[in-house]
């Protein structure tokens, strides 16, 4: 009787709070037929990476990345915390190892799971990055699975993957000058890829899979610079619901193929627009003055924030409170941007444990 009650204490307390903090990860009950995912598996990009890139690549690595948390440049693309440390957070495990630190940690850490994620990539190759797109970080995964040095098929199937998407691969079509005509076509081409990725992340033994859409390209900085930071450019953002539209039809086709479904959509698109249009704090999200205008910024159109002369002076202005902005750079969210956006997510993420 007394296990009852424990269990049905933690069943409430994970279905109540988005952001909820659990001490054991092997809950369970007779009539529950899958485990509550205790391991997080991660690819993608910026949006999720936690320290994959070589610190001489990146500047994720240089001040004043990092300030909030852990109090300097961790590798992650904002002043702290960022979405798989929330998600993982969601979960009640600690965030998943980087890949590329993986030998540095002890077997207890990595049970955790691991980030594949590197910033700048895409489902394909994007412009001038060497780095792995999704498909390798995928193959990746499969040589960890395939050593058994670390995860077995059970550990695998009580997992949770993250995939993410923050439109690198469409960055990259501008940066090639192709014809506009040729987006929507190319946009199709992207979501087909994502399709195979994540059916072979599934085969792989991932019982359970969230898959982010494409938040609002025309709201990020880099694009309402144009605007003084006022408004969001409604042709990128009728673009990126193309995508959208499409990859909701790929996932409903792989949830149909995989009873019970598999496959949870993390929708970034409305909970960006959810945090930027609020107009008072409430359900945890925090109303920012200016959303659109990012905290840390180049002093000119050629730099960026972390940028610095020869001499070491910054070439960049950083705001005095990240908290107070929904961005931290041109592209990507403050720790508090995100953690407002993921308690708009609170019942996409209510599916990750269904």
């Amino acid at each position: 009787m007394e296990s009852l009650k424990l269990f049905l204490s933690l069943f409430f307390v994970s279905f109540s709070s988005c952001l909820i903090d659990v001490e054991s990860d092997h809950v369970h009950h007779n009539n529950m037929k899958r485990l509550r995912p205790n391991r997080l598996f991660v690819f993608g990009d910026s949006y999720a990476d936690t320290g994959n890139i070589r610190k001489s690549l990146a500047d994720s690595w240089k001040m004043p990345y990092g300030v909030s948390f852990p109090g300097k440049p961790s590798g992650r693309f904002s002043d702290g915390r960022i979405a798989t440390d929330f998600l993982a957070r969601y979960l009640g495990i600690k965030s998943p190892i980087p890949y590329t630190l993986r030998k540095y940690a002890g077997k207890e850490r990595l049970l955790y799971g691991m980030n594949y994620a590197y910033g700048g990539t895409g489902v394909f190759k994007t412009f001038n990055n060497p780095l792995p797109n999704m498909t390798t970080q995928i193959d990746y995964f499969q040589k960890v699975l395939a050593s058994g040095n670390i995860y077995s098929p059970s550990h695998v199937h009580s997992s949770l993957a993250l995939v993410s998407n923050a439109g690198n691969d469409y960055g990259t079509f501008i940066l090639q000058k192709r014809p506009m005509t040729e987006f929507p076509g190319f946009i199709r081409k992207v979501v087909d890829q994502t399709e195979v990725n994540l059916r072979r992340i599934h085969k792989l033994g991932v019982k359970k899979i969230a898959i982010s859409l494409l938040q609002p390209l025309g709201c990020l900085p880099s694009k309402t610079i144009s605007t003084s930071f006022k408004h969001c450019n409604a042709s990128d953002n009728a673009l990126v619901r193309l995508h959208n539209t499409l990859l909701h039809r790929a996932v409903g086709k792989l949830n149909n193929e995989t009873k019970p479904s598999t496959f949870v959509i993390l929708d970034l698109y409305n909970a960006f627009l959810t945090v930027i249009k609020n107009k008072r704090a409430d359900s945890g999200i925090t109303r920012f003055v200016n959303p659109l205008k990012p905290c840390c910024v180049g002093i000119t159109s050629n730099d960026s924030c972390s940028n610095v002369d020869e001499k070491g002076k910054k070439n960049y202005t950083i705001c005095k409170d990240p908290k107070s902005s929904f961005f931290w750079d041109v592209f990507h969210p403050t720790e508090e941007g995100w953690r407002s956006v993921y308690s708009v997510l609170r019942g996409d993420l209510k599916a990750v444990l269904i």
